[in-house]
């Protein structure tokens, strides 16, 4: 490179048509509107038809990117559910005993019907699972996979259970 092209004047284009570069419209072969924005629809729809395994393109990181989940996932979530299950009904007949409730948000429902306290445990439950899976690939406070607290809520649950049922005598 000579000392004179080192001292060239280089425009720098604002439009890409200045460049020789086509506008990203152009390059764009899709067509219709962009199904990823319908985050809900493509979760439903790819649990029956699963495509998607892993992002396509760079910006695909959010939960609707995927469609396809390993079935460990589900085995982990049966088992967060059936012990919360057994949380619930042992915390039921714990209280039938005299102990009392600490949660706060279900306090008032075990004074009712305790039915309507397991439903809505185990619903409550259910639906942090399933954020919980459907985050599963997203880094949390930069760095920690959210499948590690899957692993942490099953773990708590094991602990609570054998809590549990050490106060009730049975272990």
């Amino acid at each position: 490179m000579s000392p004179i092209d080192k001292n060239k004047i280089v425009t720098i284009p604002f439009d890409r048509r200045e460049h020789g570069v086509a506008p990203r419209d152009a390059l764009e072969r899709r067509s219709g509107p962009d199904r990823r924005t319908r985050i809900a629809r493509a979760l439903v729809y790819g649990s029956f038809h699963p495509r998607r395994r892993g992002p396509r393109r760079e910006g695909d990181e959010g939960p609707g990117a995927i469609d396809w989940y390993h079935p460990w996932w589900l085995a982990i979530a049966t088992l967060i559910l059936t012990l919360c299950a057994g949380d619930a009904v042992l915390t039921v007949v714990l209280i039938s005993r005299g102990a009392y409730e600490l949660n706060p948000l279900l306090k008032p429902l075990i004074d009712g019907s305790g039915a309507l306290f397991v439903g809505v445990k185990i619903g409550l439950t259910g639906a942090g699972v399933v954020l919980l899976i459907v985050l599963s690939r997203v880094k949390a406070f930069g760095r920690m996979p959210v499948a590690l607290l899957l692993y942490a809520v099953l773990a708590g649950y094991g602990a609570l259970i054998a809590y549990e049922l050490c106060l009730l005598g049975w272990v």
